[in-house]
């Protein structure tokens, strides 16, 4: 019954601004394992939400405001984060593989660990964020993406960057 009103919330906040209780019910039920495989949750507020190790595979959180969300460990494959802040959230070790995170705010975040492999970091932010260990390889897009004072970038992967179209600027905070 718990896991039906969780749910209720969840989908009834959808396509609405604010948070809804949508922060409380996506962290029981991730709490209890339970899987969050395609949630809706665009334009949402969910700042500071914590959900670890969360399966949110194709979810739409698009143009939401997770900033200094934990989504350590999630797995966020195939994934619509475009136009979302991030910023100063942690997403270490997190499957961001094959991911729309175009125009996503990504500074000062915790990327370190984390799986990049055909995602689209087109027009993003990643001024400052941790690098370390990421999978790049494969990224699929990143033209425009900011990534001036990257900290614990992988070898090559500031050069690739470059010549594949991002830009290191200072910006404004």
């Amino acid at each position: 019954m718990r896991h039906y009103q969780a749910w209720q919330v969840i989908n009834t906040a959808q396509g609405k601004g604010g948070n809804g209780g949508r922060i409380s019910a996506l962290q029981e039920l991730n709490g209890d394992h339970v899987p969050l495989v395609g949630v809706d949750a665009d334009g949402a507020y969910l700042a500071g939400v914590k959900l670890q190790g969360a399966d949110l595979a194709r979810c739409q959180i698009e143009s939401a405001d997770l900033r200094g969300a934990d989504l350590s460990g999630a797995n966020l494959e195939y994934a619509h984060l475009a136009s979302s802040n991030i910023r100063a959230g942690s997403l270490w070790k997190a499957n961001l593989s094959h991911s729309d995170l175009s125009d996503i705010d990504l500074a000062d975040a915790t990327l370190a660990g984390a799986d990049l492999t055909g995602a689209d970091l087109s027009d993003s932010d990643l001024r400052r964020a941790d690098l370390k260990g990421i999978r790049w390889q494969g990224i699929a897009e990143i033209s425009k993406a900011n990534i001036h004072g990257v900290r614990n970038a992988p070898e090559g992967f500031v050069a690739w960057a470059l010549a594949h179209g991002a830009v290191s600027e200072p910006g404004q905070d």
